[in-house]
C-alpha cells in the first residue's frame, strides 16, 4: 500500500512543485532559513539533501546498468559529448542573444553545464524510447560533471562573474561522487534487501527537488514583487524555453546523424534537453545566491512542461526506424 501512496506522490511531482513553490512565495521567511542554513557552519544544506538523493540512486543501481555501458561505448561517447557540448555552449549563446544580467546569466550557464537529469529516464519509458540508454547517459554525465561541469562554467562564464574552480569541484564531489560510492557499498552489503525500500528512494529525490525550487524562489521574492518583474522574468522564461527546445532537437538531431533508430533519438532528445536543473541551482545558490539559481529552478519548470508534451506526442506514435 506504501509503494503505490509513494508511486502517486512521485508521479504528481510537477503538482507538488507548484503548491510549494506558491508556499514560498507566498510566506518565504521558513524556506529562506532552509536555504541559508549551513551544517556545522560549512556545508549548505541544500548540497546535503543532493548528496541523499545520490545516495539513493547508488543503493538502487544493479551490476547490469553498468555493463549497459560497456556492450555500447561509442553511443555513450556520442551521447555524452552532445550533452556537455550542447547544452553549455547554448547556455552561453542563449544568455548572450536574451542579455540577462551577470548572475543570470551565470546561473543558466551552470544549469547547462549540469548532468542530465533522472526525471528524464522516466519520461524515456513513458515515450517508449530507449530506456537502458537513458540510464546509460545519466549515469555517465554525473560521475563526469565534478569535472565538467566547474571547467565548462570556468570557460563560459568566467568573462561574466569570477568562477571558483575547485571550490565548485569539490562541492560537486560530496555532493554526487561520495554520496553515489557510499550506496554501491551500502547495495553490495544489504543485496536484495533493497528492492523492499526501492519506492522510497524516488520519492525522496522528487521531495529534495521541490523543497530546492521552493527555497531559491523564497529567496527571490523581493526580485519578482518588484516593479521590473515582468522584463526580468519573461526574459529568463524565454532564455530557458530557448535552451530547452535547443537541447531536444539537437539531441534528436545528432541522433539521426550518428544513424540511430528512433527510440534512441527519443532517448537523446530528452537526456540532452532535460538537465538536473535542481542539482545546478543548489550549486548556483551556494557559489553565487538566489538570482544565479533562479534561471535553473525555471529551467525545471520549463523542461518539466515541454518534456510533458513532447512524451504525449510521441506517445501516439509508432516507432519506426
Amino acid at each position: 500500500m506504501w509503494q503505490k501512496v509513494l508511486d502517486l506522490y512521485t508521479r504528481s511531482f510537477v503538482v507538488w512543485v507548484i503548491l510549494l513553490g506558491l508556499a514560498a512565495l507566498q510566506w518565504p521567511d521558513p524556506f529562506a532559513w532552509i536555504g541559508a542554513y549551513r551544517v556545522g557552519g560549512y556545508i549548505p544544506l541544500l548540497n546535503l539533501f543532493f548528496s541523499v538523493t545520490l545516495f539513493g540512486i547508488g543503493m538502487v543501481l544493479r551490476p547490469e546498468d553498468f555493463r549497459r555501458i560497456m556492450d555500447r561505448p561509442i553511443l555513450i561517447v556520442i551521447g555524452t559529448c552532445a550533452q556537455f557540448i550542447i547544452m553549455p555552449v547554448g547556455s552561453f549563446l542563449v544568455a548572450k542573444a536574451f542579455a540577462l544580467q551577470p548572475d543570470h546569466a551565470v546561473g543558466l550557464i551552470i544549469a547547462g553545464a549540469a548532468p542530465d537529469a533522472m526525471s528524464g529516464n522516466a519520461l524515456s519509458y513513458v515515450a517508449h524510447a530507449d530506456t537502458a540508454y537513458t540510464v546509460s547517459l545519466t549515469m555517465v554525465s554525473t560521475l563526469l560533471c565534478p569535472i565538467l561541469t566547474p571547467a565548462l562554467t570556468r570557460w563560459l562564464a568566467g568573462s561574466i562573474l569570477p568562477i571558483d574552480f575547485w571550490r565548485m569541484v569539490f562541492d560537486l564531489s560530496y555532493m554526487v561522487i561520495v554520496p553515489l560510492l557510499l550506496g554501491f557499498a551500502a547495495r553490495r552489503r544489504l543485496g536484495d534487501r533493497v528492492e523492499r525500500i526501492q519506492a522510497v528512494f524516488p520519492a525522496l529525490s522528487v521531495t529534495f527537488i521541490i523543497v530546492i525550487c521552493a527555497v531559491v524562489l523564497a529567496g527571490s521574492t523581493h526580485h519578482l514583487q518588484a516593479a521590473e518583474f515582468s522584463a526580468t522574468t519573461v526574459r529568463i522564461l524565454g532564455a530557458c524555453l530557448t535552451l530547452n527546445v535547443l537541447g531536444l532537437v539537437g539531441g534528436y538531431l545528432v541522433a539521426v546523424f550518428c544513424g540511430m533508430p528512433v527510440a534512441q533519438r527519443r532517448a537523446l532528445a530528452i537526456q540532452v534537453g532535460m538537465q538536473n536543473a535542481a542539482l545546478g541551482a543548489a550549486l548556483a545558490k551556494s557559489q553565487f545566491g538566489d538570482q544565479a539559481a533562479l534561471p535553473a529552478v525555471l529551467f525545471v519548470f520549463v523542461s518539466l512542461v515541454t518534456g510533458a508534451l513532447l512524451v504525449g506526442i510521441w506517445q501516439r506514435m509508432a516507432l519506426q526506424g
